[in-house]
């Protein structure tokens, strides 16, 4: 495949650029895995199901959900690629345009909302220490800025200096004290209500188990086509005899803790606050809230920062001639703007419904790429046909179960079947094609 030599995002990263080792992908996707979002979607829980299924749904779809990103995470690491070189792997240079376009859109307005929960959460502490100046128009508009300003700081640095030196070494030790902090208060009080009759607690019957799993999966495929941009950071020893390397089990581990621990925290905050309190002031009011908030929105800086990275990575992936710093500057003062501008509380289903599109996208990219084929370009085609169609209609097929057969959840089938659709029709690599794609990814990596 043609492409120009600047491409960073479709040329295989070299090996001396490689230096993440398991504690740094660890780190990196527990901190990602934390946010207040996360924790409010887990309040969203109860009480459309019981304790039971809200218990099952979160540890079951975290850990299947993580195992997707720590799948992909392999894949970016054996092959040096970013998400966007394993979407023209697999769809075709031409066609995998389109999965990256609605993937920085996707990015744009996730980072958009994480600024706009980083200034309410933010206004919230204000107006608890400080008094309700901070809680005026003027005070978004500041607060908004002040946020956005810290994150262009961040973009203007290296991303493997950030991960290794604040996130690796200050942000997960601090995030971790203000989840146990907070997780302790919570259980205390859950404890003197009555464990026995919180954990026999019946759902209303709005929803299933299923659907209950779709949602705890929403999340963590949120950020498929973002960890290879990552996990191509690993270092060529990440892949060791087992198979099971650095790159995939520390992403495994590190996200599934995470979204374990604050979707559970979100279901025990919404299950002991009274009627009509929000997330944030539920915490607020937790004794030390005040201090454990404001770690937790500092680590959500994090997220805002990891979906810009992730976006001026795809952005150059289609127009090289600027830098992935440079796009991810402009991105990000695009977020800021959103921000200030945009009703974004009612754009979060939207953004929930576009992130739809990655489960089938990835089943598709997993189910090819995935058997241990040396991934190359050098050999990829315009368009892909096959891999196209069978994530069309894998969108179609998502969508379809969550109108007609909701019971039965949308996520799982349509991932199952997308990947067991692609891996039978992956094409047969002669011997000689994948020593060649091997020995190609080996002499640019």
């Amino acid at each position: 495949m043609a492409h120009e030599d600047n491409n960073e995002a479709l040329t295989p990263l070299p090996a001396s650029q490689r230096v993440f080792g398991w504690h740094d992908h660890a780190s990196l996707w527990f901190s990602l895995g934390v946010g207040l979002l996360v924790m409010q979607i887990g309040a969203y829980l109860v009480p459309a199901v019981g304790t039971r299924d809200a218990a099952i749904a979160i540890v079951l779809g975290s850990c299947l959900a993580a195992g997707l990103l720590a799948w992909t995470a392999r894949l970016g690491c054996e092959s040096g690629l970013a998400s966007a070189g394993l979407m023209h792997a697999t769809y075709g240079s031409a066609f995998a345009r389109l999965p990256v376009l609605l993937n920085i859109v996707q990015l744009v307005g996730w980072t958009t909302f994480e600024l706009v929960i980083m200034r309410e959460g933010t206004q919230a502490i204000g107006q608890s220490a400080f008094g309700p100046s901070l809680g005026t128009t003027w005070g978004g508009v500041l607060t908004t800025l002040l946020w956005g300003a810290v994150l262009l700081a961040l973009l203007a640095g290296s991303m493997v200096t950030l991960v290794r030196r604040f996130v690796s070494r200050f942000g997960l030790p601090l995030v971790v004290l203000s989840l146990l902090w907070l997780s302790w208060q919570f259980a205390t009080r859950l404890h003197a209500k009555g464990l026995d009759a919180f954990w026999a607690r019946p759902g209303d019957g709005s929803m299933g188990l299923f659907s209950a799993l779709d949602l705890v999966i929403a999340m963590p495929v949120s950020w498929l086509p973002l960890v290879a941009d990552y996990a191509r950071h690993g270092k060529r020893n990440a892949v060791g005899k087992s198979g099971l390397g650095s790159a995939f089990s520390g992403t495994w581990i590190g996200y599934a803790l995470a979204n374990v621990w604050c979707y559970a925290l979100g279901v025990m905050v919404v299950s002991v606050a009274e009627p009509g309190t929000t997330l944030v002031m539920a915490l607020l009011l937790a004794q030390g809230g005040l201090v454990a908030l404001g770690l937790i929105l500092v680590d959500e800086l994090d997220n805002a920062y990891g979906d810009v990275y992730s976006g001026s990575v795809s952005t150059h992936s289609l127009l090289p001639r600027w830098s992935v710093k440079r796009w991810g500057l402009l991105l990000a003062a695009l977020c800021i703007a959103l921000a200030l501008v945009l009703p974004m509380h009612t754009l979060e289903p939207f953004l929930l419904m576009l992130s739809s599109v990655f489960v089938p996208l990835y089943g598709v990219i997993i189910g090819r790429l995935g058997s241990g084929q040396a991934v190359s370009l050098a050999d990829a085609r315009k368009v892909d046909v096959v891999a196209a169609l069978i994530w069309i209609a894998g969108i179609a097929a998502y969508h379809a179960l969550a109108q007609w057969a909701p019971q039965f959840g949308s996520a799982l089938p349509t991932l199952a079947a997308t990947f067991m659709l692609a891996w039978l029709s992956r094409p047969r690599r002669t011997a000689t094609t994948a020593g060649g794609a091997s020995a190609l990814a080996q002499s640019r990596g």
